[in-house]
């Protein structure tokens, strides 16, 4: 039996729980899908958001606490202090929070599931549960899934690139408002960071494989060097990582009646790796205009969502492709060993920002 839905949703990260939220909200039939057997496990995640996010982060047990400033520290000990307001949080529950609004206005969540096969031309899906296979029918399909989209795969849209990431959870030996930014060519491609979360930090690193395929080499001996200096303890109670899409926005957001947000559509910042912001408001802007187009209010709703989008994200994440592209250029050179180089390439600094 075919299974008929307005709206399908793949994955439910902060970009699929907010699509399923705005969707629900507007009396639509909502299936949201997802391949973990919990939602927001494991983390994978440095758990940071900008400050307004805040309204996302407030049911119990989400924030875990306020981050004001941030330390870039550069290859000759200099050290840039900026102004980062910000907060850290339980990345499980945040994602958790919104699957449970987008259920409380009628979403069906669906774990242990996973798209198998898409006939987008039919708006059919198959998805593949613990217990059997499922036809579903669908007006709209929203792709949540991830930068290993397989929604995008099943349109022929090519791969993201990508980077990847290692983090250690580890004890902070006293409080700490701000967070740290290791920029050195022993990360070539990505940075070191430590984000405190109460008792705890998130100590970790993004590289791009094409300069090192070893990322534990250089994180535990960052862990080593912060446990010298009295910061963190030994012990790691958290070993988690992942992919990251650093390549910018995709060339297409809308096909068909399918649109793509988050980490699958590439929103993620190519150079902070940042990705729950545009992953919530791209989410809620793709439930918004499914119901929008659905209701008959507005025929145009799928090209605004992506007007929509590129408005909000496309320059900046132009800026950071393109920064990127020249950081690739010297990687492992003698100029990685230099600070200018790393001012040009990071966000905190003046020279990121220049022409």
């Amino acid at each position: 039996m075919v299974k008929k839905v307005d709206v399908l949703i793949i994955g439910l990260g902060p970009a699929g729980g907010a699509a399923a939220v705005a969707a629900a909200r507007e009396g639509l039939s909502v299936l949201v899908i997802d391949r973990r057997k919990e939602v927001g496990l494991p983390v994978q995640c440095a758990e940071f958001i900008p400050l307004p996010m805040g309204k996302y982060a407030q049911s119990e047990g989400v924030i875990f606490q306020r981050i004001t400033g941030m330390k870039s520290l550069l290859p000759s000990g200099a050290v840039e202090e900026t102004e980062f307001p910000g907060l850290m949080i339980d990345r499980a529950a945040f994602d958790q929070a919104l699957a449970n609004e987008a259920a409380r206005n009628g979403a069906v969540l669906q774990l242990e599931s996973r798209l198998v096969r898409l006939d987008a031309a039919e708006s059919r899906a198959w998805i593949k549960t613990a217990l059997a296979e499922e036809e579903i029918e669908y007006r709209v399909l929203i792709a949540a899934d991830g930068p290993h989209s397989t929604v995008a795969e099943s349109l022929g849209l090519p791969e993201l690139d990508i980077v990847h990431t290692r983090q250690y959870t580890v004890p902070l030996k006293q409080a700490y408002e701000d967070t740290d930014i290791w920029l050195s060519d022993a990360f070539p491609g990505g940075y070191g960071w430590l984000f405190p979360k109460g008792k705890f930090a998130n100590l970790g690193l993004g590289a791009d494989k094409h300069f090192t395929a070893d990322l534990k080499t250089p994180l535990d001996a960052l862990h080593s060097q912060l446990v010298a200096e009295g910061r963190v303890g030994e012990e790691i109670s958290y070993r988690t990582g992942g992919a990251i899409p650093v390549g910018g926005l995709r060339e297409q957001l809308v096909v068909g009646n399918i649109m793509l947000t988050g980490d699958a559509a590439g929103l993620t910042h190519p150079i902070t790796g940042a990705g729950i912001s545009a992953g919530v408001v791209s989410g809620e802007r793709a439930g918004q205009a499914a119901a929008a187009w659905l209701n008959g209010q507005d025929k145009k709703a799928f090209a605004d969502f992506e007007e929509d989008i590129r408005d909000q994200f496309e320059t900046t994440l132009k800026r950071a492709v393109e920064r990127r592209q020249w950081l690739n250029q010297h990687w492992k050179s003698e100029e990685a060993q230099k600070d200018a180089m790393h001012r040009k390439g990071w966000i905190a600094f003046p020279e990121y920002f220049s022409v």
